[in-house]
């Protein structure tokens, strides 16, 4: 399928960022009605509830299997959520970002195959969000 610049490209790509609309929707209610200065796992927990509220498809702490050499280790990493089967979903509660905390979602997106992750930070004052796209060298 081809897409043309002008309707179809802004149809797909409306499409395709709906999903992540939808998820930092989510994390903005559970700021606006809990605010920062709350430890990672209640936003954990709080936007547990509102995914489900919003009927936004996901796991929680779901296991990523990582291969070294084509062989899989023995560790996991665990990302705080994959919604949609797609994206994902890495939360914090600090002051504020710096690059280890993208650098971890970055290394979940290469780990798990899956193109697009959200860095959400609910320690500011305001909701922080950043969208990652992943393509693999």
């Amino acid at each position: 399928m081809r897409l043309s610049w002008s309707t179809d490209y802004a149809d797909y790509a409306e499409m395709k960022d709906q999903r992540t609309y939808m998820i930092i929707g989510a994390a903005l209610e559970v700021h606006r009605e809990l605010g920062c200065g709350f430890l990672e796992a209640i936003y954990q927990e709080a936007l547990e509830r509102e995914f489900v509220e919003q009927g936004i498809p996901f796991k929680s702490q779901p296991m990523v299997q990582i291969a070294y050499k084509g062989k899989p280790l023995n560790k996991t990493y665990q990302p705080d959520f994959v919604c949609h089967d797609a994206v994902i979903v890495e939360i914090k509660a600090f002051g504020k970002l710096g690059g280890t905390e993208q650098a971890q979602l970055l290394n979940y997106l290469k780990a798990s195959g899956l193109k697009v992750g959200l860095l959400i930070n609910f320690g500011a004052k305001s909701l922080e969000h950043k969208r990652f796209v992943y393509n693999n060298p």
